[in-house]
């Protein structure tokens, strides 16, 4: 059987899943360069993937988009209900929350769980909510949408996900955290439509600044303005704006009350449905939503539920992975097929297209046409790579099919030595051009974790912010955050074969079993193909760019 699912709001992506298994997924934002992409994603699939792959798909699914969104386009949308309907399927439409709850909990290896999404907020379908649900949502938001939500929780167990709980979009912490970015520190989105100019989707930049403020500066007036519904008003947000203007330490310090009382409010939220759950001797718990991406609040969790044994973060868990949730969705909780537990397939979030050597070399050859006398190609293997990087040579990759998600896990990553401490400001200036206080990540063996951190914990998609142990602070100076955390990515040979070796030869050599990691990217999206690599190079100080899987390094000569 075979699936595609849609987002179609901001974030725009496709997927496609054969016998629940995902197997290709891709964001707009890749392609067309621009962070947090509207548009439509029907035509985008049609545009970008092998026809073979989906023209014989059973069932093609998707949450009803917004008003935000002007509906589905036409054209794209009966091309795709075409296809599904002369192989004798539908074109389905789950709710936004529902999808955010498949896709956590489907890509876990739990027979049980406790779901959460926290996000700005989506638009359910009513035909799969409870009756109580429907009463209690009809109406709120006529202007907008009857069905608008921003927090749920949700049983998990087998192929099946239940409705517990359901909150209507008054309370949004995703949407709170969202302006404050977007308007107090002026860090907007990527995507540019009249009604959502003004969010930001900066969070990391603001988690980063969070760790050098005094929380308690602006805590008070952020208690006031929950006390109002969290719905921010216009003199909120000019009082904000003014004070964080006036010095960076404003800046800090505002971010360190948003920060504190994001957690405190979300722990308030989920701690009845959580300690029920404890009661009756739950130990998982699955994340979905834009929130889960807020990485501190992650570590956070980890202390205020010690009883909890295991915490899934959806490895795609903002509106970009819903394409994979309504998939997954429909293949198991709707048509009743069996769960997938088999870690490789389930869980991979390199689910982007694999470039084969001839399309590598083309764009090789290709740019060193245009550049005879600087551009230097030749072979290499990782042990070489490794020693230019251990000379402090910063060092990108490109191998594999790219990461589906914000973040880099090492087949389209930035390569650096943690040792040093001036490496965080070598790779900021050679190439990420962002502020001086922002952190970077660590990719760590994860057999190594628990001698190097003081939880041993998995983190294969970099959801936790964790402590350091204090006897390795001055060892990896490049990767420890100002207030001695750091959000990690474990690797393990079966999630990435190739990244675990490369650490471990670094290992063998340095005794240190991690590198520092950060997105191959100049403040624009991850690159996606062998072109978008090659010209990020070029654009910046980069020192060498590795294909990886066909041993091709890069350099440039020296003027």
């Amino acid at each position: 059987m075979k699936i595609i699912g849609f987002n179609m709001g901001h974030d725009v992506s496709y997927a496609i899943l054969e016998d629940g298994v995902p197997i290709l997924h891709n964001e707009l934002e890749r392609f067309n360069r621009q962070k947090s992409s509207t548009g439509d994603g029907m035509q985008f699939m049609l545009d970008t993937c092998p026809k073979h792959l989906y023209e014989d798909a059973d069932y093609a699914v998707h949450y009803k988009a917004s008003k935000y969104y002007g509906g589905y386009p036409k054209a794209s949308f009966n091309k795709i209900k075409s296809i599904v309907q002369r192989n004798g399927g539908d074109f389905i439409e789950p709710g936004h929350h529902q999808s955010h709850a498949a896709a956590a909990f489907f890509s876990s290896e739990f027979d049980e769980s406790l779901i959460i999404t926290f996000d700005g907020n989506g638009t359910e379908n009513p035909q799969y909510l409870k009756a109580e649900t429907r009463e209690s949502l009809s109406g709120r938001f006529p202007k907008v949408h009857p069905w608008m939500t921003a927090f749920t929780v949700w049983s998990g167990k087998d192929n099946k996900i239940e409705e517990l709980h359901i909150d209507p979009a008054t309370f949004s912490w995703g949407g709170y955290y969202k302006r404050c970015t977007g308007i107090v520190f002026k860090l907007g989105a990527g995507h540019v439509t009249p009604k959502l100019k003004h969010l930001g989707f900066q969070g990391g930049t603001v988690m980063g600044m969070a760790a050098l403020g005094n929380h308690e500066k602006y805590l008070s007036h952020f208690q006031n303005m929950l006390e109002g519904g969290l719905e921010p008003s216009p003199k909120d947000m000019k009082f904000l704006t003014s004070e964080a203007d006036k010095s960076e330490q404003n800046r800090f310090d505002i971010a360190a009350s948003l920060q504190y009382m994001f957690e405190k409010t979300i722990k308030q939220k989920i701690d009845p449905f959580v300690n029920e759950y404890i009661q009756n001797g739950g130990k998982n718990i699955c994340l979905s939503g834009g929130v889960a991406l807020n990485c501190v609040m992650g570590g956070a969790m980890l202390d205020w539920y010690p009883e909890i044994e295991n915490i899934h973060h959806d490895p795609i868990p903002y509106d970009g992975g819903l394409a994979i949730g309504s998939a997954r969705y429909l293949y198991h909780h709707m048509l009743d097929n069996p769960r997938i537990y088999n870690k490789q397939q389930n869980k991979t979030p390199y689910l982007g297209k694999t470039y084969i050597e001839d399309e590598v070399r083309e764009a090789v050859e290709k740019m060193r046409a245009e550049n005879k006398e600087t551009m230097v190609v030749e072979q290499a293997t990782d042990e070489v790579v490794i020693e230019k990087m251990i000379e402090k040579n910063i060092i990108s990759v490109f191998g594999g099919g790219s990461e589906s998600g914000r973040r880099a896990l090492g087949n389209r990553s930035i390569l650096a030595d943690p040792r040093h401490a001036d490496t965080k400001d070598i790779v900021n200036e050679k190439v990420k051009h962002r502020q001086w206080f922002r952190p970077f990540a660590p990719s760590i063996m994860r057999e190594h974790v628990g001698e190097w951190f003081e939880r041993d914990i998995d983190s294969p998609y970099m959801s936790f912010a964790i402590q350091w142990k204090e006897d390795k602070l001055d060892k990896v100076p490049a990767v420890v955050h100002f207030d001695g955390s750091a959000r990690l990515q474990t690797v393990t040979k079966e999630e990435n074969e190739w990244y675990y070796n490369f650490i471990n030869k670094f290992y063998q050599q340095t005794g240190v079993p991690l590198v520092l990691n950060t997105s191959f990217n100049d403040r624009e999206p991850i690159v996606e193909t062998p072109e978008h690599a090659i010209s990020t190079f070029w654009s910046t100080k980069i020192d060498y760019l590795y294909f990886r899987d066909y041993g091709i390094l890069i350099s440039k000569k020296e003027s």
